[in-house]
């Protein structure tokens, strides 16, 4: 599918991967609605890329805020005539917390519910409300392309460490979703295609110890480094591009394998 003239609907969009995204979108002539809870970064990321882009103050976990974004973003297509192309689910969280800790004491239902609202329910909601907007866009090309849904899962899908239950299960549905997905959309001419990064320069990745980071680091095989957010979004773009990849989850890692512990 073609990304110039299609409005690409990113969530958390205005910092690490999905800013990079949102950038590398709008540099090939896309109109992108970024969805995030920080607002001063929206409109400082609005105002670098100028009237192809539009902030929504949103919270992913409530399904009125996504309502409200997705009205917003539908007021702004129809004023610019780009209907929708494409999705990039891209607000997550991790909160690592052991499932009984050393006092023995469970794992709060509070922090589990926290990262999988966000990263799992937050990603299915936004894109339940978003394809019926995408359905009856004009199909595109011979093979009547309609649209794209890009979701983040994370290498802890599959390798997750000590502490990572939480995190793992959220990124671990949205990889096991993406076939599914992808199947349900498929009549439709609307793909979905998953990207699974290591660690990657990041609002969460900056959070972490320098003793995490170095353990992670070490556990990469080449490049000996974190990704950069820019190579994240080369990926999205060649997936919005790429019809053959559909109901797919692509890791990105510099073949790291993360160890059992830090």
């Amino acid at each position: 599918m073609k990304i110039a003239d299609r409005t690409f609907i990113i969530s958390g969009g205005v910092s690490g991967l999905g800013l990079a995204t949102a950038h590398a979108l709008h540099a090939q002539g896309a109109y992108v609605s970024l969805l995030d809870l920080n607002a001063d970064n929206g409109e400082k990321t609005v105002k670098s890329l100028g009237s192809h882009a539009k902030f929504f103050e949103t919270d992913v976990t409530s399904s009125d805020a996504i309502a409200d974004a997705i009205a917003g973003t539908l007021a702004w297509v129809k004023e610019t005539g780009k209907q929708i192309g494409g999705v990039v689910a891209g607000a997550g969280v991790g909160m690592p917390g052991l499932i009984v800790d050393k006092k023995n004491e469970p794992l709060s239902m509070e922090s589990i519910d926290f990262v999988l609202n966000i990263n799992l329910r937050g990603t299915l909601d936004l894109i339940r409300q978003a394809v019926p907007h995408m359905t009856t866009n004009q199909p595109e090309g011979s093979d009547g392309e309609r649209g794209v849904i890009i979701m983040i899962a994370s290498s802890a899908a599959f390798d997750g460490q000590m502490g990572q239950v939480s995190y793992a299960a959220s990124k671990g549905a949205v990889a096991s979703l993406t076939l599914p997905l992808a199947r349900d959309l498929s009549k439709y001419g609307i793909r979905a295609v998953t990207i699974a990064p290591s660690m990657f320069d990041s609002a969460m990745t900056k959070m972490m110890s320098d003793k995490v980071k170095k353990s992670l680091l070490n556990s990469m095989e080449f490049p000996k480094r974190a990704g950069v957010p820019e190579e994240f979004a080369r990926v999205v773009v060649e997936a919005v591009g790429n019809q053959m990849l559909n109901g797919t989850v692509i890791r990105l890692d510099g073949a790291m394998r993360m160890p059992a512990r830090l």
